[in-house]
Protein backbone atom coordinates (compact mmCIF):
# COMPACT_ATOMS: atom_id res chain seq x y z
CA UNK A 1 0.00 0.00 0.00
CA UNK A 2 1.17 3.39 -1.00
CA UNK A 3 1.22 6.05 1.31
CA UNK A 4 2.42 9.80 -0.51
CA UNK A 5 3.93 12.19 1.98
CA UNK A 6 4.87 16.20 1.48
CA UNK A 7 3.55 18.91 -1.46
CA UNK A 8 6.24 20.63 -3.45
CA UNK A 9 6.07 23.17 -5.75
CA UNK A 10 7.90 22.66 -8.93
CA UNK A 11 7.76 24.82 -12.89
CA UNK A 12 6.63 22.51 -16.08
CA UNK A 13 8.71 23.77 -19.20
CA UNK A 14 6.74 24.36 -22.60
CA UNK A 15 6.78 21.15 -23.27
CA UNK A 16 4.80 19.47 -20.58
CA UNK A 17 8.07 17.81 -18.75
CA UNK A 18 7.59 18.20 -15.78
CA UNK A 19 11.23 17.79 -13.46
CA UNK A 20 10.64 15.89 -10.22
CA UNK A 21 11.60 16.43 -7.48
CA UNK A 22 14.50 14.64 -5.43
CA UNK A 23 11.90 13.92 -2.02
CA UNK A 24 9.43 12.57 -4.35
CA UNK A 25 11.18 11.05 -7.25
CA UNK A 26 12.89 9.06 -3.90
CA UNK A 27 9.48 7.92 -3.35
CA UNK A 28 8.42 6.93 -6.72
CA UNK A 29 11.92 4.79 -7.76
CA UNK A 30 9.96 1.76 -6.46
CA UNK A 31 7.29 2.14 -8.64
CA UNK A 32 9.29 2.97 -11.62
CA UNK A 33 9.36 -0.55 -13.57
CA UNK A 34 5.20 -0.54 -13.27
CA UNK A 35 4.79 2.50 -14.54
CA UNK A 36 2.22 5.35 -13.62
CA UNK A 37 -1.21 6.61 -15.34
CA UNK A 38 -1.67 10.14 -15.31
CA UNK A 39 -5.25 11.67 -15.60
CA UNK A 40 -8.01 14.84 -15.05
CA UNK A 41 -9.37 14.66 -11.79
CA UNK A 42 -12.53 13.87 -10.80
CA UNK A 43 -12.46 16.25 -7.64
CA UNK A 44 -11.04 19.88 -9.13
CA UNK A 45 -9.31 21.29 -11.73
CA UNK A 46 -5.94 19.26 -11.20
CA UNK A 47 -4.01 16.25 -12.77
CA UNK A 48 -4.20 13.07 -11.11
CA UNK A 49 -0.24 10.72 -11.47
CA UNK A 50 -1.61 7.44 -10.43
CA UNK A 51 1.49 4.43 -9.74
CA UNK A 52 0.62 1.49 -11.83
CA UNK A 53 0.07 -0.62 -8.60
CA UNK A 54 -2.74 1.69 -7.34
CA UNK A 55 -4.46 1.98 -10.67
CA UNK A 56 -5.05 -1.24 -10.68
CA UNK A 57 -6.80 -1.26 -7.40
CA UNK A 58 -8.97 1.73 -8.68
CA UNK A 59 -9.77 -0.21 -11.71
CA UNK A 60 -10.94 -3.35 -9.77
CA UNK A 61 -13.75 -1.40 -8.54
CA UNK A 62 -14.32 0.28 -11.78
CA UNK A 63 -14.83 -2.85 -13.38
CA UNK A 64 -17.55 -3.87 -10.07
CA UNK A 65 -19.92 -1.40 -11.93
CA UNK A 66 -22.69 -2.27 -13.96
CA UNK A 67 -22.66 -1.57 -17.63
CA UNK A 68 -26.03 -2.01 -18.33
CA UNK A 69 -26.71 1.17 -15.89
CA UNK A 70 -26.33 4.42 -17.72
CA UNK A 71 -24.97 6.28 -14.93
CA UNK A 72 -22.40 4.05 -14.67
CA UNK A 73 -21.17 4.06 -18.23
CA UNK A 74 -21.82 7.67 -18.12
CA UNK A 75 -19.39 7.80 -14.99
CA UNK A 76 -16.69 5.19 -16.38
CA UNK A 77 -16.12 7.73 -19.82
CA UNK A 78 -15.59 10.92 -17.71
CA UNK A 79 -13.52 9.40 -15.46
CA UNK A 80 -11.40 7.55 -18.27
CA UNK A 81 -11.43 10.65 -20.40
CA UNK A 82 -7.95 11.65 -20.63
CA UNK A 83 -6.22 8.83 -19.37
CA UNK A 84 -3.00 8.38 -20.55
CA UNK A 85 0.52 5.50 -19.22
CA UNK A 86 3.48 7.58 -19.21
CA UNK A 87 6.74 6.81 -17.98
CA UNK A 88 9.36 9.07 -16.07
CA UNK A 89 12.66 9.07 -17.69
CA UNK A 90 16.28 8.39 -16.28
CA UNK A 91 16.84 11.88 -15.65
CA UNK A 92 13.93 12.11 -13.42
CA UNK A 93 11.03 13.78 -15.51
CA UNK A 94 7.54 13.32 -16.96
CA UNK A 95 6.20 14.72 -19.68
CA UNK A 96 2.64 15.68 -19.19
CA UNK A 97 0.44 15.25 -22.08
CA UNK A 98 -0.74 18.35 -24.15
CA UNK A 99 -4.26 17.58 -23.86
CA UNK A 100 -4.45 17.62 -20.40
CA UNK A 101 -2.22 21.00 -19.94
CA UNK A 102 -5.51 23.15 -20.67
CA UNK A 103 -8.04 20.76 -18.45
CA UNK A 104 -5.74 22.12 -15.25
CA UNK A 105 -4.81 25.40 -16.75
CA UNK A 106 -1.04 24.61 -16.16
CA UNK A 107 1.60 27.15 -17.70
CA UNK A 108 4.31 27.00 -15.81
CA UNK A 109 4.56 27.13 -12.00
CA UNK A 110 2.92 23.87 -10.72
CA UNK A 111 2.16 22.32 -7.28
CA UNK A 112 2.45 18.84 -6.30
CA UNK A 113 0.07 17.61 -3.67
CA UNK A 114 -0.19 14.45 -2.02
CA UNK A 115 -3.60 12.86 -2.27
CA UNK A 116 -2.48 10.04 -0.14
CA UNK A 117 -2.22 6.98 -3.16
CA UNK A 118 -1.53 8.87 -5.87
CA UNK A 119 -0.24 12.98 -6.58
CA UNK A 120 -2.15 15.94 -7.58
CA UNK A 121 -0.70 17.75 -9.95
CA UNK A 122 -1.75 21.60 -9.96
CA UNK A 123 -1.72 25.35 -11.46
CA UNK A 124 0.15 26.86 -8.75
CA UNK A 125 -2.42 29.71 -8.37
CA UNK A 126 -5.16 27.68 -8.53
CA UNK A 127 -4.16 25.15 -5.98
CA UNK A 128 -3.08 27.87 -3.38
CA UNK A 129 -6.75 29.48 -3.80
CA UNK A 130 -7.73 25.71 -3.45
CA UNK A 131 -6.19 25.45 0.04
CA UNK A 132 -7.90 28.42 1.60
CA UNK A 133 -10.05 27.82 4.26
CA UNK A 134 -10.55 29.86 7.81
CA UNK A 135 -8.75 28.20 10.53
CA UNK A 136 -12.04 27.16 12.22
CA UNK A 137 -14.23 26.11 9.56
CA UNK A 138 -11.06 23.71 8.92
CA UNK A 139 -11.39 22.75 12.30
CA UNK A 140 -15.10 21.89 11.70
CA UNK A 141 -14.62 19.84 8.28
CA UNK A 142 -11.83 17.77 10.46
CA UNK A 143 -14.10 16.96 12.94
CA UNK A 144 -16.94 15.93 10.92
CA UNK A 145 -15.16 14.37 8.74
CA UNK A 146 -12.14 12.53 10.99
CA UNK A 147 -14.34 12.71 14.07
CA UNK A 148 -17.50 10.40 13.69
CA UNK A 149 -17.80 7.00 15.14
CA UNK A 150 -17.55 6.06 11.13
CA UNK A 151 -13.85 5.42 11.49
CA UNK A 152 -12.42 1.72 11.46
CA UNK A 153 -9.95 1.98 13.98
CA UNK A 154 -9.41 -1.62 13.22
CA UNK A 155 -8.73 -1.12 9.42
CA UNK A 156 -5.33 -2.54 8.32
CA UNK A 157 -2.98 0.20 8.21
CA UNK A 158 -0.05 -1.51 6.91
Amino acid sequence: MIHFNNSYDCKVDAKGRLMLPSGLKNQLLPLLKDGFIIKRSVNGKCLELWPRIEWDVEMVKIKKLNRYVKKNNDFIRIFMAGVKEIEIDNAGRLLIPKKLLPFAAIKKEIALSSAVNYIEIWDKDRYEDEIKIDALDFEAMAEEVMGGDHIDNNADVS
